[in-house]
């Protein structure tokens, strides 16, 4: 059998985003499932949208997923190199075999020319095709105008796309096509074939917008007298309203944000694996080994993904609460509000268990735990925006928490005991549990969110629990 090679070839001209992303994932679960290779190859023969150091951000935003790769930049390899504009001389040589069979020739044509040809077209109300004006006796190539591939047979093409199934398609589909520009560089239509050829590629997986350039693939492909790779097309991700493409115009963010604001990679690959596609199953949540294990082509849709971001939150959460707390405490290290700067590791693993179970993203550490860290300031505005709190009086408020302070104040402060006690403040006060001890919540900690109430005052300390009520008390 042959060994499966898969490959990701983006092109540095910005930062990578989610649709890239998958791009990268469908075949390197694929190599990594069946044993084989995944190649990285940087395709940066578009220089006039080369930007500075994107090379290095696709590099480490794929390292931060996960995605290794078995060849290509920061590895080597035998097929190297892995920059296109370091492979010249191998796009040249290809462009000669091209050549020499007369399937390759120097277009002599500047751009009136053309649109001149393109009017002719429309108003004699036909496609236009390059091959249609074929120059009879076109100058030797030498490099400085483009040389361009002269299809040899017009013909229909039927192809087989493990995602889209069988798929054809006819001689309006072909025509000619730029192989080297003038600037010396190769054109993605033929440098991506010549190279995927070179490194032994046997699966080509790409979006959906490549599949009307097949055909024109395919008779290049014959040209070379190239096997022909699996060539898998994936549906198009969605922009939120379902609409269009999801592009960089419609809030596709570069990974780098989703990192930045504390998702986690085993989220971020969860949500894009299953983004047109499942296992067959109700399964949601699944782990970088599940997804190794569960994936195939042909359980991939057909029809674009909608991003969602709201179940990218969701899955993020339920990750997080998937890690063990030395792990957790790892990757919040950056996330910490400045005024847990002086706690030892201790307390800090301590209060993380206690929000742990909160968190949706890395980011909400600060607004769950900063309390535990600083005094906060009594904001009875939260009292008047809470639905049930704001039918108390400022004296029913008064009368519970001195009730509360008095109660507390005799507690062992376990979490077992401090608990018992206010089940006992339940029936002393005849209050329900969402009005009184959301109203203690917010009096030791004035802030939106908080673990369970036993947990949190335990963790706070029976002197700062006491202090904050009393200080709540006397703000009124």
């Amino acid at each position: 059998m042959t060994t499966i090679r898969t490959r990701f070839a983006p092109s540095p001209t910005g930062y990578i985003h989610v649709g890239n992303v998958r791009a990268a994932l469908y075949p390197w679960l694929l190599a990594r499932q069946q044993g084989g290779s995944f190649i990285l190859r940087i395709e940066d023969t578009d220089q006039a949208r080369f930007v500075e150091g994107a090379t290095e951000l696709i590099l480490d935003t794929l390292e931060w997923l996960g995605l290794d790769w078995n060849e290509g930049p920061r590895k080597g390899g035998e097929y190297g190199p892995y920059f296109q504009t370091e492979r010249r001389d191998i796009y040249k040589q290809w462009a000669q075999k091209l050549i020499d069979k007369g399937l390759a020739y120097a277009d002599p044509y500047g751009p009136e020319e053309v649109q001149a040809f393109r009017e002719q077209a429309k108003s004699e109300k036909r496609a236009f095709l390059y091959r249609d004006h074929r120059p009879e006796n076109p100058p030797a190539w030498d490099g400085s105008q483009p040389l361009r591939f002269k299809v040899p047979e017009i013909k229909r093409y039927t192809w087989n796309d493990p995602v889209m199934g069988e798929l054809s398609a006819g001689p309006e589909a072909l025509d000619d096509f730029i192989l080297i520009k003038s600037d010396g560089l190769p054109t993605y239509n033929f440098a991506h074939i010549v190279d995927d050829a070179e490194m032994g590629i046997t699966h080509v997986i790409r979006g959906l917008e490549y599949i009307s350039s097949i055909p024109k693939y395919l008779s290049l492909y014959d040209a070379l007298e190239i096997e022909y790779p699996v060539l898998v097309c994936l549906p198009h991700i969605m922009a939120a309203d379902g609409n269009k493409k999801l592009g960089k115009r419609d809030g596709a963010k570069s990974v780098q944000e989703y990192r930045e604001d504390g998702y986690l990679p085993e989220a971020m690959l969860n949500f894009l694996a299953s983004m047109g596609w499942n296992d067959g199953t109700e399964q949601e949540v699944f782990t970088r080994d599940e997804l190794i294990a569960k994936f195939s082509l042909d359980r991939v849709q057909r029809s674009g993904a909608r991003f969602d971001e709201k179940r990218l939150i969701w899955l993020n959460g339920q990750h997080i609460r998937m890690l063990d707390i030395d792990d957790l405490y790892e990757r919040v290290a950056d996330f910490w509000p400045t005024s847990a700067a002086s706690a030892d590791e201790t307390t800090k693993k301590q209060i993380l268990a206690l929000v742990q179970d909160r968190m949706k993203t890395l980011k909400d550490l600060p607004i769950l735990t900063n309390y535990f860290f600083e005094e906060p300031t009594p904001d009875w505005s939260m009292i008047d925006d809470n639905k049930q709190l704001k039918k108390l009086s400022r004296d029913e408020i008064q009368t519970y928490l001195r009730a509360t302070h008095d109660a507390l104040a005799n507690s062992a402060f376990t979490p077992e005991d401090i608990q018992n006690t206010l089940n006992q403040l339940l029936e002393t006060t005849d209050q329900k549990p969402g009005i009184l001890f959301s109203l203690i919540r917010l009096a030791v900690s004035w802030a939106p969110f908080s673990p369970a109430l036993n947990d949190t005052l335990a963790a706070l300390g029976k002197e700062t629990s006491l202090r904050r009520i009393q200080a709540a008390i006397n703000s009124l």
